[in-house]
């Protein structure tokens, strides 16, 4: 005797293809602010490293490099050149000591910055220049070679 199979079906819902990612997303943020909460009770001694921000401009005969740099001194920023690169950091440290009556305070702050560009083009490394004006350092790198600055056309879009 032949069995019958029950003739309902068992809806099963198919998960939409972001619906991980949002899991993913929670994750990673969970993550983050339990790394925030392990991390603030490090001592404010510990450097900051700042991501500044860089322009690089191609002149023809040179690239001129305007990167922020704030709270830096020049005698703190030291440049590294090779032909076809740019190695730049500045350290800056504060001590501050507060004493009174039953109490001390003692804070040490640190700033850096690290940034390395990979140039194009060669570069006379003997010629380069720099100078430091309002927490803006700015830098000329004299090519090796020359190039012919290409010529911009607006394009009109229709």
């Amino acid at each position: 005797m032949a069995t019958k199979k029950s003739s309902k079906l068992k809806s099963v819902s198919t998960p939409s293809l972001y619906s991980g990612w949002f899991d993913i997303d929670r994750s990673i943020e969970n993550l983050r602010k339990e790394m925030e909460k392990a991390f603030s009770s490090f001592p404010a001694s510990l450097p900051k490293i700042n991501h500044t921000s860089c322009d690089v401009i191609d002149e023809g005969n040179q690239f001129r490099v305007k990167l922020d740099v704030p709270g830096i001194k020049k005698n703190e920023i030291k440049l590294d050149v090779t032909e076809n690169s740019l190695h730049i950091s500045g350290q800056h440290k504060e001590e501050s000591e507060e004493k009174k009556k039953n109490y001390l305070r003692k804070e040490r702050n640190q700033i850096s910055y690290h940034r390395t560009l990979p140039l194009s083009e060669k570069i006379t490394t003997l010629k380069v220049k720099a100078k430091l004006t309002d927490g803006v350092l700015e830098i000329i790198l004299p090519k090796s070679k020359p190039t012919k600055i290409q010529q911009k056309k607006s394009i009109s879009i229709q």
